[in-house]
């Protein structure tokens, strides 16, 4: 024979009040007084989520009893469903389990039920109960965890503060959910304006994540299998690609007080600075906003990053910088959206590419490390900030005719003159330090670094194309600092895709 339950009487907390006296019983005891104070923090981590579980099922069982107390008085009102049908037939003991912050809770409602139609809790209404067994709470706890670290340790910390409530797969699928209404969540938030002093610079690059065979682009695809009976060499050829990677495109919007400089304050003079006059600083990104992603194309992500930019300054009004690393199909894409929006946009290359080819073409004249190294490569950025990318690839190329180099060495001198050449109308660095305008490209190699290359790139990771979507959106978020206001706009709309009221297709959710 099972054992009655215990009487809960006049107050419908007696199981959480005996819970809470037991556990006081316990640390007044003798046995408790003997505890170091980390066995006293794991007896009250143990104990007291239990106690919060408790809590929360005796909270859920009281309007379950006045649910059913309302049915039998007949104080209930009739109940509508969905679909505009009545619901004339009410049935208690309708259980369902909930697996929130503190483990697992029975809620018990009465379903309204009709002919021909499906049953309706007005409980799961009123609650506001997912579809599945998993709290909102403890969703929001997932999305959280599983954007710091692999999905393995997000479902390890999970159960550690949770108990055994979520599995690794469920985990990957509420992440997935989680970063569903991101679009939505953008569409209706209105950017703080600036005034039109203030710069508004907009900055894209690209970043590849290593996929599983299935999330590859076609074409990525198509040279894996390609490359696959030349699969088990033990290791590539110089200059081949592995085919595993999806490019990811990344986009940032920010605001920038204008910081005049000059080239010095940029590059050392040759032989270092004199310490009489400091370097002025350049300008700070301020309010920065970011999107990437995996799945939609570089250029709708393009096209977000314009309407962020729009959204803070519509009438076109403030000093619109593109930074960019020089890849051509970029550079058209935001050409193409500049010119569908009839915005007027100065585009700057990023200094520190420049260098780099600069750098390169010094080791054809100089050894790597040298004094005559540095100071050749300061006078050439120099150079190249004052406006005369041109004249410093001309000298360039006349040095390496001098130097009869041969055609090894003179290789990278070639490629740094046609790039400056190649892109003189994007080397206006003169202008742009006279200005205040930023010349580097920090912010979106900040962002590449943070929200890929410290997730998404961890070693050893393969990843399906819909949790690494919602992984790296779920991180831009954050990085944003919008997460708390977009978990209140997704529960929202959770809410209203599982609890449609009869009229609600006459309207639209604009919170």
């Amino acid at each position: 024979m099972e054992p009655y339950a215990p009487h809960v009487g006049a107050d419908p907390f007696v199981r959480s009040v005996s819970a809470f006296e037991s556990l006081t019983r316990t640390l007044a005891g003798d046995a408790a007084s003997a505890w170091t104070h980390a066995e006293l923090e794991e007896h009250l981590n143990e104990v007291g989520r239990e106690l919060l579980r408790q809590l929360f099922q005796d909270h859920l069982d009281l309007r379950a009893r006045r649910e059913q107390d309302a049915v039998r008085s007949g104080a209930h009102s009739p109940v509508i469903g969905p679909d505009g049908r009545p619901r004339p037939w009410r049935e208690p003991s309708h259980a369902r389990w909930l697996a929130c912050l503190f483990g697992l809770v029975r809620v018990d409602r009465v379903a309204h039920r009709g002919p021909g139609v499906l049953n309706v809790h007005p409980a799961d209404v009123a609650l506001s109960l997912p579809a599945g067994r998993h709290s909102m709470g403890l969703r929001r706890l997932a999305a959280l965890e599983a954007v710091r670290g692999s999905f393995d340790q997000a479902q390890q910390a999970i159960e550690r503060r949770c108990g055994r409530v979520l599995g690794k797969r469920r985990l990957e699928q509420l992440v997935a959910a989680a970063s569903g209404d991101i679009d939505a969540f953008y569409r209706q938030m209105i950017p703080v304006p600036s005034s039109r002093d203030v710069l508004l610079v907009l900055q894209v690059d690209g970043k590849g994540v290593v996929m599983r065979p299935e999330g590859l682009r076609p074409a990525t695809q198509r040279a894996r299998l390609a490359s696959e009976p030349r699969a088990h060499r033990s290791r590539l050829a110089p200059g081949e690609k592995s085919n595993r990677k999806r490019m990811a495109t990344v986009a940032c919007v920010f605001d920038a007080i204008p910081a005049p400089r000059r080239p010095h304050d940029v590059i050392h003079p040759p032989g270092g600075r004199s310490g009489t006059r400091t370097a002025r600083p350049g300008p700070k990104a301020e309010r920065k906003w970011c999107t990437a992603s995996l799945v939609r194309p570089p250029e709708q992500v393009v096209k977000d990053a314009f309407v962020q930019a729009e959204a803070r300054d519509p009438l076109h009004r403030r000093t619109w910088i593109v930074l960019v690393d020089g890849a051509r199909h970029q550079l058209d894409l935001i050409h193409a959206e500049a010119a569908r929006r009839d915005v007027t946009i100065h585009v700057l290359l990023d200094f520190v590419h420049v260098s780099e080819y600069v750098w390169a073409a010094a080791h054809s004249f100089h050894k790597p490390g040298t004094a005559e190294a540095d100071a050749w490569v300061a006078i050439q950025l120099t150079t190249i900030l004052a406006g005369q990318a041109a004249r410093a690839a001309k000298e360039m190329t006349a040095l390496a005719d001098r130097a009869g180099l041969s055609d090894g060495r003179r290789e990278a001198v070639e490629v740094c003159c046609r790039y400056l050449t190649g892109h003189l109308d994007q080397l206006r660095y003169d202008t742009a330090l006279a200005q205040g305008w930023p010349i580097a490209t920090g912010a979106i190699e900040g962002a590449c670094r943070h929200l890929i290359g410290d997730r998404l790139d961890i070693t050893g990771a393969r990843w399906g194309l819909t949790g690494a979507e919602a992984v790296l959106r779920l991180r831009t978020l954050i990085d944003n600092g919008d997460f708390d206001s977009y978990w209140h706009h997704h529960t929202t709309r959770e809410h209203q895709r599982l609890y449609p009221a009869p009229d609600q297709q006459e309207f639209a959710l604009i919170a």
